[in-house]
């Protein structure tokens, strides 16, 4: 039978699982798989999963509740396993490595940033700052037809564009990092120039979110930073 994996946690780890409700239709119960040093949270793996608010939410529950008692290794929502037995050989010959994460992740959760700018404000001071750029511009309005002149003064502001926004992301993360234990980035979307996760103590996690509202503050309404957490550590599993 195909079990949903939730979780890895070490074998003392409290597992407080009454109350919680597995994914799929029937919300199947969530237990417990493994001997030795470590457990697998579980549940009975539903015929057809699909990222519905329902399953996501159930996901989010055990982990969060795992997460209030001690050092989890949360999967990412949709892992299945074929059989228990899969789950228990995995628990086994993976057991180093797990009790290393696991201790590197104690008492810690994880914080996601986002970063977006303005993007006609980013403009504007490009060109104001750039006298090839303006003298290009220039050019491209009196001659629209200079198809040569449009593409190298597209060339340049994308150029430029990417380095700024290159610069601002290092100093966004050389910002908050000192507060955090340690730091992944992610890929930028289609509307921030920086993804970034932080791995942070929960003792200081004000003192990381106040890092971060103090940099938000210093760059202005220009700049967007959006944070989202506590979450469980996915980016440092």
């Amino acid at each position: 039978m195909a079990v949903y994996i939730y979780a890895i946690t070490a074998a003392d780890h409290p597992l407080r699982l009454d109350g919680l409700n597995g994914v799929g239709e029937s919300g199947g119960e969530v237990r417990t798989l493994g001997s030795g040093s470590h457990r697998a949270v579980v549940s009975e793996a539903p015929e057809e999963l699909r990222a519905k608010r329902r399953d996501l939410v159930a996901h989010q529950a055990v982990q969060e509740r795992l997460l209030e008692d001690g050092a989890v290794l949360p999967m990412r929502f949709g892992l299945v396993a074929p059989d228990e037995e899969a789950v228990a050989e995995a628990l086994e010959e993976n057991a180093a490595g797990y009790a290393e994460r696991l201790q590197q992740l104690d008492g810690c959760v994880e914080y996601n940033l986002k970063v977006a700018r303005d993007e006609d404000e980013l403009l504007r001071e490009i060109v104001g700052e750039s006298e090839e750029i303006q003298a290009l511009n220039e050019r491209t309005r009196q001659h629209p037809d200079a198809h040569d002149d449009k593409v190298a003064l597209g060339e340049l502001i994308s150029q430029e564009v990417e380095r700024r926004n290159d610069s601002a992301a290092l100093e966004v993360v050389d910002a908050a990092a000192p507060a955090a234990v340690t730091y992944t980035a992610g890929e930028p979307t289609r509307e921030h120039f920086l993804n970034v996760s932080f791995l942070v103590q929960r003792k200081r996690a004000g003192e990381f979110s106040q890092a971060v509202a103090d940099e938000a503050q210093r760059r202005g309404s220009a700049y967007d930073l959006t944070l989202h957490g506590p979450l469980p550590p996915y980016s440092f599993v």
